[in-house]
């Protein structure tokens, strides 16, 4: 039954306790849609649940047991430990031997089990003593070891509509028996648009936010004012450390690369304002200004790295000012990676050829020894010649001719190519 205490928040009072009161995921449980196929055939298996906070991944796990008269347990990775898993097996055998009921173990945040941790589940979920549900904020790709991943069903939960949230608002303040509905409490639809905007598609935070506006409100009504003083200032989705942290420095970086200053101002806005090192974007940026920009504006990597400099020796916030100005420099600057393409070129033939002998005639000779073998003989100086150039081999010789560097044809390599096609034919020419 419904917990209905006065001092249970309204999120947890308003859960939903079956399919019917369950309101967004509809491409997992729309009419014929796979997750409400298993529900209603009772033909569960283990599952991971992958989405944002307040998508409802508790929630289901809870309805799912509830729906398939199992046996279920709660397991949080911050507050149970493996050893706590002998006695939640020898719980669910018993179930299965006395009462023929399976048992469903929903790990909550099973990101946070390292590699070990979760090896420990493989041998009941491989034997069916656990139907396994994992609920995860993050890409089950790269935190759930591969073969309980291959054991189980990755199901993707999107963020909550605006328009879903609405909608729970609303229940919850008509709710009496869970919700707000014996408070008398109004709310305007200012107020309910802006708390569905703040939550971002978490109904959690939609509904702690309506709650914390029920206490601020006054003549028992919630208008935009009240729930704005609830809100104060909302921390946004970023977890340094977690897919959210590589999913915005992603979009950040595309956007210098794609000439779109403009996001990539914005995704930098994110970025700063929800605590991401700066040092951190600035190395990116110095990585970029000679991957992607390189000798198309040469420039960009000392605009790149003036402004890490000019950011260690003024900090935030004045600093922010400097890194915009880098951000829509790299942005629209043209762009080559010619330079990044030629270099991986030159390594791969490194790593396929080995340690070529270097050509005697561009070897140093210091030794009376090293002249008498051919070291330096035919050298020619290129200062020496009209335009500081002179055709000669300085590639191995079973590389010569071999080209790993072509200038793109645009910014500043398009002088660079002008200027060999110019000694080129110079060359042809003498």
């Amino acid at each position: 039954m419904p917990n209905t205490q006065a001092n249970t928040p309204l999120a947890e009072r308003m859960r939903p306790v079956n399919l019917d009161e369950f309101q967004g995921q509809e491409h997992l449980l729309g009419p014929g849609k796979i997750l409400r196929r298993l529900i209603e055939s009772d033909q569960i298996s283990s599952l991971i649940l992958w989405g944002p906070p307040g998508a409802g991944k508790t929630t289901l796990a809870r309805i799912i047991a509830n729906a398939t008269q199992s046996h279920f347990i709660f397991f949080s990775a911050i507050l149970s430990g493996v050893k706590d898993l002998r006695q939640i097996v020898k719980e669910a055998e018993e179930e299965l031997r006395f009462s023929g009921r399976k048992t469903i173990l929903f790990v909550d945040e099973i990101h946070r089990f390292n590699k070990a941790q979760q090896d420990a589940f493989l041998p009941y979920v491989e034997k069916g003593i656990l139907t396994m549900i994992g609920a995860t904020t993050e890409n089950p790709s790269f935190e759930v070891i591969s073969p309980l991943l291959s054991r189980c069903k990755v199901l993707v939960l999107k963020p909550l509509s605006k328009e879903v949230v609405e909608e729970i608002l609303r229940n919850a303040l008509a709710d009496e028996d869970r919700g707000l509905g014996k408070s008398g409490l109004s709310l305007t639809e200012e107020a309910v648009a802006f708390i569905a905007d703040q939550a971002e598609g978490d109904a959690r935070i939609a509904l702690n936010t309506l709650e914390m506006a029920a206490k601020l409100a006054v003549e028992d009504k919630i208008d935009l004012e009240t729930v704005r003083e609830a809100v104060q200032k909302k921390p946004l989705l970023y977890d340094k450390g977690g897919e959210e942290h590589y999913n915005v420095i992603s979009a950040f970086i595309k956007s210098l690369r794609g000439s779109n200053p403009d996001a990539a101002l914005y995704w930098l806005a994110r970025m700063l304002e929800a605590g991401e090192d700066p040092l951190f974007i600035l190395r990116r940026m110095v990585v970029l200004a000679s991957e992607d920009i390189g000798n198309a504006d040469p420039r960009a990597l000392q605009v790149a790295i003036a402004a890490l400099q000019g950011f260690q020796f003024v900090g935030l916030p004045e600093g922010r000012l400097i890194i915009a100005q880098a951000v829509t420099y790299l942005a629209t600057a043209p762009k080559s990676n010619a330079s990044y393409l030629g270099i991986d070129e030159a390594l791969a033939e490194v790593r396929k050829s080995g340690a070529l002998p270097v050509p005697l005639h561009v070897r140093n000779a210091p030794t009376r020894l090293m002249k008498d073998l051919g070291y330096h003989k035919g050298y020619q100086y290129a200062h020496d010649f009209k335009e500081g150039f002179v055709e000669q081999e300085y590639l191995p010789e079973q590389l010569s001719g071999k080209k790993f560097y072509r200038p793109a044809g645009h910014g500043y390599e398009k002088y660079i190519n002008e200027r060999m096609e110019f000694l080129r034919k110079k060359n042809s020419k003498d």
